[in-house]
């Protein structure tokens, strides 16, 4: 799914270089409405993507200061990162290649180390728990593996000939991605089944950290290997995590300059020319999200997201391909139109499968849409009749206010 959607998402994102992303592409190709829902469902991608990897990362630190707690850690990381997008893209994007590099790094070592004490059998150990369901159940989980691979387009607008370094961005993304997710499932499961990398004891919950549980199997907690590598490998998740915060600020910030969120989320910070007002409003909801402390259920939600804007991305492309054959295009997809076809069939059976498996957090989706509506219209001030008619989503008032209070 994600070779086939990254191929077809190149050729919108040359084509169409604007920040707002899958909502610009389906704005153009299907109307306001359309581009609506792939904003919305792009900025729940983005928004609840990021709590999840700051509570890895507390958990990651929580191993060398236990005394530190798990939620202050990812608060702390929230500010600071938020800060840092704040300052300049050209600090925010030097850094990002900075500690993707490093993060790349620690995953070669980590399967240099482990993959020594590989055996197949590992990987055959209590493989079905739940039988062949179990493996629709866990579409999330392996979404996770490449969640915002898309953010490559996101930032397009301030980038130095994008039709031609967009396709670039994307081509080595998905390239480092395959290889690595490859390299680090069968390198991580293979030392001693899923269950070593899962629990940390017979009987305890399920880890945030996998990978120092693996390691564990290998060297054990007092090698350097073990301390070094967990050290680089928080550093893997603040990569995924300030990427995010980059590519989510400029998707808020497109929302608001086109009118459907409040003017000031599209407007740029005088001085560092960054989407300021929409970095920090992604924060404050992030850390809202945090407090939770159910991370395997945003990441669910996120992946809702990511699924939906497949889906509405893969159509945009059909229409523009049919309604826009002039369009200029820097990038076509290969094998058109199997690749956007294959994407679109397995986004859409990943989507229908989450949520039969998740028919509560599908619900909390949806919730979610008109939770983050009716922020809008509260910071808009709009009529709710207002808003309806504009944006092609209808909203009921709540019980005893009138229509023209909200």
């Amino acid at each position: 799914m994600y070779v086939t959607f990254t191929f077809g998402y190149s050729e919108l994102a040359c084509a169409i270089p604007k920040a707002g992303g899958a909502f610009d592409y389906a704005h153009k190709a299907l109307g306001r409405r359309w581009g609506f829902l792939a904003g919305m469902a792009q900025n729940i991608e983005f928004i609840f993507a990021p709590p999840a990897i700051a509570f890895a990362m507390g958990a990651y630190f929580n191993l060398f200061v236990p005394s530190v707690p798990i939620l202050g850690v990812a608060i702390f990381s929230y500010i600071v990162f938020t800060a840092l997008n704040i300052s300049g893209v050209k600090a925010a994007a030097t850094f990002e290649l900075i500690i993707t590099i490093l993060a790349v790094v620690e995953l070669l070592i980590f399967a240099g180390v482990t993959l020594p004490h590989f055996e197949y059998r590992n990987l055959t150990l209590n493989a079905l728990p739940n039988g062949y369901q179990g493996i629709f159940a866990a579409i999330p989980f392996a979404i996770w593996f490449f969640l915002a691979i898309e953010g490559v387009a996101n930032v397009a607008e301030e980038t130095i000939n994008p039709q031609r370094n967009v396709m670039i961005g994307f081509g080595s993304a998905i390239l480092t991605l395959v290889v690595l997710c490859i390299l680090t499932f069968l390198s991580s499961v293979g030392v001693g089944g899923w269950e070593a990398v899962v629990y940390p004891e017979p009987g305890a919950a399920a880890s945030d950290s996998p990978l120092p549980l693996a390691l564990r199997q290998v060297v054990g907690e007092s090698h350097i290997l073990f301390h070094l590598l967990i050290t680089i490998g928080l550093v893997g998740l603040l990569a995924s995590f300030h990427g995010i915060i980059l590519a989510a600020g400029r998707a808020t910030f497109e929302f608001g300059r086109v009118g459907f969120a409040p003017k000031g989320l599209g407007k740029v910070h005088p001085k560092f020319r960054t989407p300021a007002n929409a970095l920090i409003f992604n924060m404050a909801i992030g850390i809202i999200a945090l407090t939770t402390g159910k991370t395997s259920e945003i990441i669910t939600i996120a992946c809702f997201g990511a699924l939906t804007l497949y889906i509405v991305a893969m159509l945009s492309l059909f229409a523009l391909r049919r309604n826009s054959p002039e369009m200029e295009r820097p990038f076509k997809v290969p094998f058109y139109p199997w690749f956007p076809m294959i994407a679109l069939v397995i986004a859409s059976v990943a989507l229908v499968a989450m949520t039969a498996y998740n028919p509560w957090l599908a619900l909390i989706y949806i919730g979610c849409w008109r939770w983050l509506i009716y922020i809008f219209t509260f910071l808009l001030n709009l009529k709710i009749s207002d808003i309806s008619a504009k944006y092609g989503t209808p909203l009921k008032a709540p019980k005893n206010h009138k229509t023209n209070d909200i």
